[in-house]
């Protein structure tokens, strides 16, 4: 099968300490479906670990951010190795949340087993949350967490995120938080 060139589709490169955020490619999906097998990565994330055809989904709804909306999610990996990290990003879900969240930019982090435990989330958030001040117009951007998932917790709470309230997403209880601009706070 002959395939056509994939579209060019300009994904800001950021760097941290120790993390490369970039954008997806097709080599990449191997290591994305891993990680989305994990039943330890998806636990607080649907409860189930993903099929290869929702991974691929997701990674095409990823790339459709960049090229629809000018964000989406970065790939991450550590800089000294190229090892593969998870992913970061913000995304417009058109999530049916009450209050309605609609027009905010929701940020969301997922990581392999592997890289648990190392600080890398907070580095990976942080480094997102700078980008998000820099290119959303009203800076206000928030997530939803398990009430359960007490490290995703910490990240958020670490990156300025603050507890807004308690709703239902999918039949599960769900925590939103919400991150004010610098200027707000």
């Amino acid at each position: 099968m002959i395939r056509p060139p994939p579209p060019t589709i300009e994904v800001s490169v950021l760097e941290t300490e120790r993390l490369r955020l970039r954008g997806h490619r097709l080599d990449d999906f191997v290591h994305c479906a891993a990680m989305w097998e994990e039943p330890q990565v998806t636990r607080f994330i649907g409860g189930n670990p993903l099929t290869e055809e929702e991974c691929w989904a997701r990674l095409l709804r990823y790339a459709g951010h960049w090229a629809l909306l000018g964000f989406g999610y970065w790939l991450v990996e550590e800089k000294a190795t190229s090892y593969f990290v998870g992913e970061v990003g913000f995304a417009d879900y058109k999530r049916g949340l009450e209050p309605s969240l609609r027009g905010v930019p929701e940020i969301g982090w997922v990581l392999s087993t592997q890289a648990h435990g190392k600080g890398y989330a907070t580095e990976a958030v942080r480094a997102a949350v700078a980008w998000g001040d820099a290119h959303f117009p009203r800076g206000r951007t928030f997530c939803i967490i398990s009430p359960e998932n007490s490290p995703s917790i910490r990240v958020a709470v670490k990156c300025g995120y603050q507890e807004s309230h308690l709703t239902s997403y999918k039949d599960q209880p769900t925590m939103v938080y919400v991150r004010e601009p610098e200027s707000s706070r």
